[in-house]
């Protein structure tokens, strides 16, 4: 699934909230979508059963870090879930990086990038 087909598949009450404008939330929200298959073929591997639960749980944090700094009040504490995201993010590329081996070299490389590309470089504090 590419991301213009998943979003025709997001809930109405998630799009139709404020948040679902900010970029980097939408890009987060899919990432945790795609990842829920890569964390399953890591699955198949016990070597690999702690890292896929690493890589879900920092990929999730993107998109829920986002949402809650999204909803405070002063920009200050704004500020700081925002910077709770992109350690999520660089944390999830970390993971990705280190499940390699099972994942193979295609959905590795289609994943750093997407993350680095993506959701890295955008600057959510300006």
């Amino acid at each position: 699934m590419n991301y213009q087909e998943w979003e025709k598949t997001v809930p109405i009450e998630i799009t139709n909230d404020s948040l679902w404008k900010m970029e980097a939330y939408r890009l987060g929200l899919f990432l945790s979508d795609i990842c829920w298959y890569d964390v399953t073929k890591l699955l198949k591997d016990r070597r690999t059963v702690r890292l896929s639960d690493q890589l879900y749980r920092s990929s999730g944090s993107i998109s829920a870090n986002l949402a809650e700094g999204y909803s405070r009040g002063t920009g200050k504490d704004r500020a700081r879930f925002y910077e709770y995201a992109l350690g999520s993010a660089r944390e999830c590329r970390d993971w990705y990086y280190k499940g390699r081996h099972i994942l193979g070299t295609t959905i590795t490389k289609h994943r750093i990038e997407f993350v680095t590309q993506r959701l890295c470089s955008i600057n959510l504090l300006n």
